[in-house]
């Protein structure tokens, strides 16, 4: 029996004298606190504790939209101060997380989406790129049967470093109702940090204007023009059309003209046999309120 019920049952069942109302009040405050005791749990799975770290399963509410129905939830990371994990592209050295959701019941497809990163300096000359602190990644989670509750079964593998690396693992578990709780804020909150996709040239303060090839000190490189408002720094990051490719972090290079940022990086770290004609790169543009994320085509 659960708390809620066991104190509704000593309510219903205890006779009270009128002179003891203050004892009716406790029993129905205690009655109210377990019921929201309850309802939180329900809201988020237990922590999976490891070195210097923990993660947990967030369940929100569900949504429609003109592609479908889908449920709002998340994973979240909790990393002890000063120590860090990556991004999908970890940059010069580092791992991304894994995420397994085999294991789930009722559940068509779980997208996990990537709030913008931080790079960073990796200790030995380059750079990573990931996370500190607290980190949310939300997931889109598409059920069967949109009529049931769906299980959500999370295998995490993840990377927690400082000046060391620890593997860290943990299998998560949580039911999906579809019913908005106490962690729709933190869930809606991790969203508006994931980069929104725009076209190249296209945006509101933040924008990807150009990207041209050139060759310079017999290096073919990539330049990068990106629009921002002055004095609010930016960060670019560039992936390949597949993981295997490790593109440095692009670095910022006088040129652009007012209001213009301009970022250059060399056509390096390409997985052998890999053509750049027509290569399909990733750029994502992180400035501190705002992110974007643009696809783009390198032509000849």
């Amino acid at each position: 029996m659960s708390l809620a019920r066991a104190l509704r049952f000593a309510l219903d069942s205890t006779v009270m004298p009128r002179s003891a109302p203050n004892c009716a009040a406790f029993l129905v405050a205690m009655i109210w606190a377990a019921d929201a005791s309850t309802a939180h749990a329900q809201d988020a799975s237990a922590w999976d504790k490891g070195l210097h770290s923990a993660a947990r399963l967030i369940a929100g509410a569900a949504h429609k939209s003109a592609d479908g129905a889908w449920l709002r939830a998340g994973l979240e990371i909790k990393l002890d101060r000063g120590w860090h994990t990556y991004w999908r592209y970890p940059g010069d050295s580092g791992v991304p997380p894994t995420f397994d959701f085999a294991d789930s019941e009722n559940v068509k497809s779980a997208t996990v989406l990537w709030p913008a990163p931080k790079p960073f300096l990796d200790g030995t000359g380059g750079h990573s790129i990931g996370y500190f602190g607290d980190v949310v990644f939300p997931l889109q989670i598409i059920a069967v049967d949109a009529t049931k509750p769906s299980w959500l079964h999370a295998k995490l593998g993840y990377a927690v470093c400082s000046e060391l690396c620890l593997p860290a693992e943990a299998s998560l578990q949580l039911a999906l109702s579809g019913e908005g709780g106490v962690q729709e804020v933190l869930l809606v909150a991790a969203e508006a940090r994931v980069p929104r996709h725009v076209p190249l040239g296209a945006g509101s303060g933040l924008a990807i204007l150009s990207v041209h090839r050139e060759t310079a000190n017999g290096h073919e490189r990539v330049v990068v023009d990106v629009a921002a408002p002055d004095g609010v720094p930016v960060d670019l990051l560039a992936e390949g059309p597949t993981p295997n490719w490790a593109l440095p972090l692009p670095e910022p290079s006088p040129g652009g003209g007012p209001g213009v940022r301009r970022f250059v990086f060399d056509l390096d770290g390409l997985p052998l046999g890999a053509h750049v004609d027509g290569a399909t790169l990733t750029l994502t543009a992180v400035a501190p309120e705002d992110s974007i994320e643009v696809s783009v085509n390198l032509k000849p």
